[in-house]
């Protein structure tokens, strides 16, 4: 028996492996299964060529777990190794740091991860003690058994090996016992094997049998050798691709469609990548992509691979050039990356085009779950942007579809307002904006429907791109100055009717409420009274609440809206002459005075302006301060004589209840108190 120590510079390469190689415990699995599949593909390769003579017989890879023994075998029956070259592979890892390490190897970094090389050292992880029994594939080769307790004190002695390969026995260690549940080697064995191309078994199929499931001799082969993306896209049909995308999700929706990625130059890269149909939470969608390299299973946290945007995405990616650590399970960022994440965005974009181009019939069926995916690309990535902008539509109220082409020349005409802006009517709210949009299009105007997750995203960028052109959305103002044009309304009260009316209302609005009272000269056909919300101010309050930069503050403020009367409407002038009718004369006196006071204030202010504080007198501070109380008296007794006639007409408050009722906004005892006047108006 030969004993020695492992070639380190550290007094124990342990600790380096366990705290500073790998990320994740559970990787010694994979590592030690694609040691396995690495050297049973170098012996098939060498039969292909002639240098082993022998059968290949049956090249299954075997674990057992063994819960007694709290041992995990794994085996193979592939190339194997003397003693010369476990003393390679496994005893001359001389270093001091783990980046000295990957520096002095990075150039056969491939081999020794692959074939017992630092890979093969996780097994310590989790360990107390790791045998390994081996037989090489060369002729009169003996058996070796090379046995290490987790120091580096290592012994290799000759054992009796009937067949050519490598058994490798972990020792589970009391800190990892649950590796020792057959339930927790089947969900490791399904993650990262489930793909790899030798055949690998885990126990036995199992039958039913008197009221139990029972072991049969079958092996339970747990890995897909064959994956659809190793193969030829001429060789497969549509219910291939289905078929394994229920193979990699086995619940959920059915996918729109998939791209089947295979490249050769200038690097290598396979994989079929799935459109899913996207939900309402962006975030559940993500990491969904699983990165393997050469069929085994590294990551499925593809931000460094792909454009953001297109982690939405579903499948998978297969690629030797993608950079890895030495544990495979962090990418790095290289030039490599970069490459391969603009060639599939590029490829992407040329699927949906196509897609779009062939069968516009189908891409429109399909837009409402593409739309998040589509937009979210857009906002984030101006590559995609420019060639997603030839096929991404806008979809109106009437559920009708339209490239960004086609729509500005369907509004062009009649949406540019008097200073030359093509302006982009839209909803939120098919429903509970109904009676706006029903406004808009009276008056020939189109609406767009963006009630989507990421729309206020998508409007605010459209706006960056598309010139002179604004989205508003249809209650954000009366639609006549939406779209202001040359003509403008003449109103059918005078300057006094109207303040009079305003104070009017203003006097019925709940105080709490944040609402500012207007009159406006609109249609008699429109309604009396509506409401509408800043455009402005509602827009930064939805970019606060998806978390746009630096617009929480507006996100704090209450929401504020609009009364609007409208001054030519039949009701509004009735409600104006049954109140001259009845106040006119009294009004009218309270109106001389206000006026008078008015001036008065005016003609003192004016007195004094462009005087320094101390030179106005006391006497001169004192009378404007007289005029000034005069004036607010007047005012206070001529609003307060409004009022007064507002609470008798319960038609204003009906009026205001209406407006409210029509924005879903009037409910509880406000509702209960509009039914009981309705019913009494009646």
């Amino acid at each position: 028996m030969q004993k020695g120590k492992i070639g380190v510079t550290t007094e124990n390469i342990f600790p380096i492996i366990k705290k500073f190689l790998y990320s994740d415990h559970e990787i010694f699995l994979r590592e030690l299964v694609s040691n396995a599949v690495d050297a049973t593909q170098k012996l098939k390769t060498l039969a292909s060529v002639g240098d082993y003579k022998e059968e290949m017989g049956d090249t299954t890879i075997r674990v057992n777990l063994n819960k007694k023994k709290k041992t995990i075998t794994v085996s193979d029956r592939g190339i194997g190794m003397t003693a010369e070259e476990i003393d390679k592979f496994l005893n001359q890892i001389a270093f001091s740091s783990a980046n000295e390490f990957l520096d002095k190897y990075k150039d056969q970094a491939n081999a020794i991860i692959g074939h017992f090389g630092l890979g093969f050292y996780s097994s310590f992880m989790v360990s107390d003690k790791v045998e390994v029994i081996t037989r090489s594939w060369q002729k009169d080769s003996k058996g070796v058994k090379w046995t290490c307790d987790g120091s580096p004190e290592f012994s290799i002695e000759e054992v009796e090996k009937k067949r050519v390969g490598t058994d490798v026995i972990l020792h589970i260690d009391d800190d990892s016992k649950d590796f020792l549940e057959k339930s927790r080697v089947e969900e490791l064995l399904n993650k990262y094997c489930k793909f790899l191309p030798v055949e690998i078994a885990f126990g036995k199929e199992q039958e039913w049998k008197k009221d139990k499931y029972v072991d049969t001799k079958k092996d339970k082969i747990i890995n897909n050798t064959q994956p659809a993306w190793t193969k030829k896209p001429a060789d497969l049909k549509d219910e291939d691709y289905s078929s394994f995308y229920r193979e990699l999700y086995p619940t959920g929706d059915e996918p729109l469609f998939n791209i089947h990625l295979n490249v050769d130059y200038p690097f290598n890269l396979t994989g079929i990548l799935y459109f899913p149909k996207i939900k309402s939470n962006i975030e559940i969608q993500k990491n969904k992509i699983r990165l393997y390299c050469n069929q085994v299973f590294v990551t499925d946290s593809v931000e460094g691979i792909v454009p953001e945007f297109l982690t939405l995405l579903h499948g998978v990616l297969d690629s030797p050039d993608i950079p890895l650590n030495v544990s495979r399970s962090f990418l790095q960022s290289d030039s490599n990356v970069k490459k391969i994440s603009g060639h599939i965005n590029k490829k992407v974009a040329e699927r949906l085009n196509d897609i779009f181009m062939s069968n516009r019939d189908d891409f429109e069926k399909k837009w409402d779950d593409l739309k998040l995916f589509i937009d979210y690309g857009m906002i984030t990535d101006e590559k995609f942007y420019e060639r997603a902008s030839k096929f991404a539509l806008f979809k109106n109220t009437d559920g009708k579809y339209f490239t960004y082409e086609e729509y500005e020349k369907v509004i062009r005409e009649n949406q540019t307002d008097k200073n030359k802006s093509l302006i982009y009517l839209y909803t939120t709210d098919k429903e509970n904006q109904f009676s706006y949009i029903e406004k808009a299009k009276n008056k020939g105007y189109d609406v767009l429907l963006m009630d989507g997750q990421l729309d206020t995203h998508i409007i605010n960028h459209l706006e960056t791109k598309f010139k002179d052109s604004r989205f508003v959305r249809v209650d954000s103002d009366v639609v006549e100055k939406i779209i202001e044009k040359d003509v403008t309304l003449e109103s059918k009260l005078t300057d006094d009717q109207q303040t009079n009316i305003t104070t009017l209302f203003e006097s019925q609005i709940d105080k709490k409420e944040n609402f500012v009272v207007v009159a406006e000269a609109m249609n008699e056909t429109d309604a009396p009274v509506i409401i509408t919300q800043s455009e402005f101010m509602r827009r930064m309050k939805d970019m606060s609440q998806l978390g746009g930069g630096g617009m929480n503050f507006y996100g704090d403020l209450p929401d504020s809206y609009n009364v609007v009367i409208n001054n030519n409407h039949s009701v509004v002038s009735g409600i104006s002459e049954q109140l001259d009718k009845e106040l006119g004369k009294t009004l009218k006196e309270h109106k001389t005075k206000i006026d008078r006071a008015r001036k008065e204030v005016a003609t003192e202010e004016k007195s004094q302006e462009g005087k320094k504080e101390e030179e106005i007198t006391q006497a001169e501070k004192d009378k404007l301060e007289k005029l000034r109380k005069s004036l607010d008296k007047y005012e206070a007794v001529h609003k307060s004589e409004l009022t007064a006639y507002a609470e008798k007409q319960p038609l204003v408050k009906q009026l205001i209840d209406l407006a409210l009722l029509s924005n879903n906004m009037l409910k509880g005892e406000k509702l209960t108190n509009f039914v009981k006047r309705s019913i009494d108006l009646l």
